[in-house]
């Protein structure tokens, strides 16, 4: 394919310098991810909890639960979307796998991504500080991409890594004001700050990188939020100096999107004022759209965060999915609600119970379903399908 951009070198693997995000639950599986890795570039499989896209061990996990249950089939799943996403990917691209440091069971996820074959590993939602140990013995088949917003926490995790003796082959920057689902800020308020502006961002890490030594390894930058825009990309690829960009809603909306059309169609519809920001029960921020159960929660929310108390019988699937839960663990100052019941909602289609997590930019098709091969031939050289123009 023709473009006017660099390749994206990762592990001496020459790459379109696009990165689809992981998006879950269910939203980018082997589907997705294996579409993107077919047209060379990155695909990410979202790593939580994965068993709703498999129904015998769905049907499994509601026999005699308990978190142990959940863990070892959650990854089988993984395993499972994994080998397909491989085998699907016909050599191209790399297959990555996505995993939230906000996770309870992060750390075993990570094993069996390895175990699995993945590519690479994509972490945020968290400071991924331990991450080189989490794949000790897979340093050398498998790439580490930390997902921060800003400066400081880049400094942080590139100091805490050299001590191991690693570098990331990749540093995704994701800007808060823009992204979709858990957003890398303290607060709602937050995510506008000046601080997490890219050009900023990268002009700080590159002081970073000559600070500590490592102009010369040449990490590539990848930049997330609201980049679902040729002129954006060239933007960001040509003036600021990154290597390329991670593409999360304008993916999840295509024709390979592993979730239901309704989900898609949700995404699609939304205006700008149907789309907010709110405090998950993971404790970060996270923006979505207004649908009938979110926009019920949001007039409730301050009702509930007051009765908050730490009772582990609110997490009524016995999941425990989260290591910090606002819900289970009576934290008065974010989310009140199972989100792994409304994103699971949400992958199935259900409009007015799910959670959809969504950017906050336009698409580049507006309401029109494409495919990824045309979002990534738009993305590269601003090329718009025929019926989309």
């Amino acid at each position: 394919m023709h473009t006017p951009f660099d390749p994206l070198i990762i592990r001496n693997k020459s790459l379109i310098p696009i990165v689809q995000g992981g998006m879950g639950i269910g939203v980018s599986a082997s589907g997705l991810s294996s579409a993107v890795a077919r047209e060379n570039g990155v695909g990410t499989i979202a790593s939580v909890d994965l068993r709703h896209l498999h129904e015998d061990l769905l049907a499994e996990s509601k026999l005699n639960p308990s978190e142990e249950k959940y863990t070892r089939l959650n990854r089988i799943a993984l395993d499972r979307e994994i080998t397909k996403a491989k085998a699907d990917a016909q050599g191209s691209g790399m297959i990555a796998v996505n995993v939230m440091k906000a996770v309870k069971d992060h750390a075993a996820y990570v094993r069996q991504a390895c175990e699995s074959g993945a590519d690479a590993i994509v972490m945020g939602a968290g400071l991924p500080l331990d991450l080189p140990e989490m794949t000790e013995g897979y340093h050398k088949d498998v790439a580490l991409l930390p997902i921060l917003s800003e400066s400081r926490g880049i400094n942080i995790v590139l100091k805490r890594w050299m001590k191991k003796g690693i570098l990331p082959d990749a540093i995704v920057i994701e800007h808060p004001a823009h992204a979709a689902g858990h957003l890398g800020a303290a607060s709602v308020n937050g995510v506008n700050d000046a601080k997490f502006e890219f050009k900023r961002v990268i002009e700080e890490t590159f002081e970073v990188f000559k600070n500590l030594g490592l102009e010369s390894e040449k990490i590539p930058l990848v930049l997330a939020g609201g980049m679902a825009n040729f002129e954006k990309v060239s933007t960001a690829l040509k003036s600021w100096g990154a290597s390329a960009v991670q593409i999360g809603t304008a993916f999840a909306v295509t024709k390979e999107g592993d979730a239901h059309d309704n989900f898609k169609k949700t995404l699609l519809g939304a205006t700008t004022e149907k789309i907010v920001e709110f405090m998950s029960v993971a404790g970060l921020p996270a923006r979505g759209v207004r649908t009938r159960f979110l926009d019920s929660y949001i007039k409730r929310e301050s009702k509930l965060q007051s009765a908050a108390k730490a009772d582990p019988r609110r997490c009524t699937q016995g999941l425990n999915c989260l290591s910090t839960c606002g819900l289970r663990d009576g934290l008065d100052k974010i989310g009140q609600f199972c989100i792994d019941i409304q994103l699971a909602a949400a992958w199935r289609g259900e409009v007015d119970k799910g959670l959809f997590f969504r950017g906050k930019d336009p698409l580049p098709f507006g309401q029109t379903i494409r495919t990824v091969r045309e979002t990534v031939q738009y993305l590269l050289n601003g090329t718009m399908p025929a019926t989309a123009k």
